[in-house]
């Protein structure tokens, strides 16, 4: 009885070290990745990895790992040769391969959403129109016109849309007067947005979804 009491606690301290050198290299890995991570046309105030799945050093010499959370927060971009900040991308990549001495990473599928505040889409949209939350799928679009020397401002309400893997469009439901279609349709184009656009129904942000 007393082997057999000594074997078990060998073996619970045998599997405590395993452990807690399976959840270093985890963060060690982590940490790596996220100093590696690079974007193509912009930047990312701060980026956040997490590798799922235990135990993390058989994936590792498998060289495979099941599903990877990436997030990516104040990330600058460009929109029609317009700055424009995204606040957050949030991507989980699924069946994710190294590629050789751990330098590179293909996921077999991801998905992912990234928030646009109103804010920012008003400042990659036309000059003088600017972008509020307009109920659910809605934005509303106010827009500034010069007619015979007098500005003159109104509202729609619009729908947006996704025009191809890099333009987001918005265009007025309705238009008000024949002198208002300078601003009815104008669209936001960008290297980094490849998902389908929708709107966020919080009333501060707009959300697109992969």
């Amino acid at each position: 009885m007393r082997a057999l009491r000594i074997l078990l606690v060998l073996l619970a301290v045998v599997g405590g070290l395993f452990v807690a050198a399976d959840r270093l290299a985890l963060h060690f890995a982590e940490s790596e990745a996220e100093d590696r991570v690079r974007i193509s046309g912009g930047s990312a105030g701060t980026t956040e990895i997490s590798i799922k799945g235990f135990p993390f050093l058989t994936q590792l010499a498998a060289s495979e790992f099941g599903q990877v959370d990436v997030t990516l927060k104040d990330m600058k971009t460009e929109a029609a040769g317009r700055a424009i900040r995204v606040g957050e991308v949030r991507a989980r990549l699924h069946d994710v391969k190294l590629g050789s001495g751990y330098s590179s990473a293909t996921a077999a599928r991801a998905t992912g959403t990234a928030v646009v505040s109103y804010a920012d889409l008003t400042a990659a949209a036309e000059d003088g129109v600017t972008v509020a939350y307009g109920g659910d799928g809605k934005v509303k679009v106010t827009g500034t016109v010069e007619i015979l020397g007098r500005q003159i401002s109104r509202s729609v309400v619009s729908t947006v849309t996704r025009v191809d893997a890099h333009t987001i469009k918005v265009r007025a439901d309705e238009v008000p007067g024949r002198a208002s279609r300078g601003w009815s349709n104008w669209s936001v184009r960008g290297r980094t947005s490849s998902a389908t656009s929708t709107v966020c129904p919080r009333g501060s942000n707009s959300r697109r979804s992969r």
